[in-house]
């Protein structure tokens, strides 16, 4: 029996090196669930004879009163912080195999305040961020095998990280873009903190993330007294555009009085300074896209052969111009000639 000073000094001891946080999830983990008075774990590789264990590098025999040894099974009893971490087990100098023992926990927020998800299409791939910081190792798992735990789970690890603010995530499904919705996307999260482990599952329709880009001004023609603009969805958008229809909504500002206006159509009045152009779906009402950059538009009132303003009207008229010269030169010189 230990005496009560090398009890603490061990207890001590063994709760710095449990402090120490992880940077990776790791390969083999045994989760202690709340409330959970034992737990036991096992030697994973085989072996004949007797095995020691150690906990974070510390042999567990000197802490006696915590464990109790069954073959090359160790029982951890009374599952708390300080006895949380990597397990391993040995024979002789050899490492066999190691486990880390972390603790669920049910705090922190609220999924929807820690994950967010889009994505730009229905196309097979969307985007998600995890956005609270204290959590030092988050992955992500489609379906129900991840939010039970399952080993079968295929979890994704972080793409990038946002600044120290959070991980990003790419994620697929197999969901069709032409068929109807009927079945929720199931993501779940899993972060650890100091070896306590979170758990959590968002569920969601893949048609509520969807968000498109920003799309493309290609062009613009005066039609009578209006202006035609003709917008292109964003090269990111779901094919073929027939199916996958997106609305436009035009933001411009009215050179004679600057006021600011918005059209649903593609005609608006010519008589304008500059303009933008934002999309969305309209069958399920996603999102506003983000708007594109303001495009200014010159000399709209000022043309009177071709009143639009935007460079491409402008280099048709040179061009049209010019080969007319052209050929009223050739025609002087004909005649010239005669």
């Amino acid at each position: 029996m230990m005496t009560l000073l090398s009890w603490i000094a061990g207890f001590l001891l063994m709760s710095i090196t449990a402090a120490q946080d992880l940077k990776h999830f790791p390969q083999n983990v045994v989760l202690a669930k709340i409330n959970e008075n034992s737990v036991t774990l096992t030697c994973g590789a085989p072996t004949a004879g007797p095995v020691t264990w150690k906990l974070n590098d510390e042999d567990v025999d000197y802490f006696e009163d915590h464990f109790e040894k069954k073959g090359k099974n160790l029982i951890v009893k009374e599952v708390d912080t300080p006895l949380l971490g990597e397990y391993s087990c040995w024979r002789g100098k050899a490492k066999l195999s190691s486990v880390y023992l972390l603790q669920g926990t049910e705090e922190g927020e609220d999924i929807d305040s820690l994950l967010t998800c889009h994505a730009k299409s229905y196309d097979c791939n969307f985007s998600c961020s995890w956005t609270n910081s204290r959590y030092a190792v988050v992955r992500l798992g489609i379906g129900p095998e991840c939010s039970k735990g399952q080993r079968s789970c295929q979890w994704v690890s972080s793409s990038g990280q946002l600044g120290n603010e959070g991980f990003q995530f790419e994620l697929y499904h197999n969901l069709s873009p032409f068929a109807e919705e009927s079945s929720m996307l199931e993501v779940t999260a899993e972060a650890i903190n100091n070896h306590f482990l979170l758990r959590k599952t968002k569920l969601f329709y893949l048609r509520d993330i969807v968000v498109p880009d920003s799309p493309q001004i290609v062009s613009s023609e005066v039609v009578g007294q209006q202006l035609s603009v003709n917008i292109k969805p964003p090269s990111s958008w779901s094919t073929p555009y027939s199916f996958f229809s997106l609305q436009h909504e035009i933001e411009y500002v009215l050179r004679d009085d600057g006021r600011t206006e918005r059209s649903l159509s593609s005609l608006i009045p010519k008589r304008i300074s500059k303009l933008r152009v934002r999309c969305r779906d309209p069958l399920v009402l996603s999102p506003w896209s983000q708007w594109t950059p303001w495009k200014n538009v010159r000399n709209s009132c000022r043309c009177k052969k071709n009143p639009s303003c935007l460079p491409g009207a402008w280099n048709t008229v040179r061009r049209k111009w010019r080969k007319e010269q052209k050929m009223l030169s050739e025609v002087k010189a004909f005649e010239n000639e005669g």
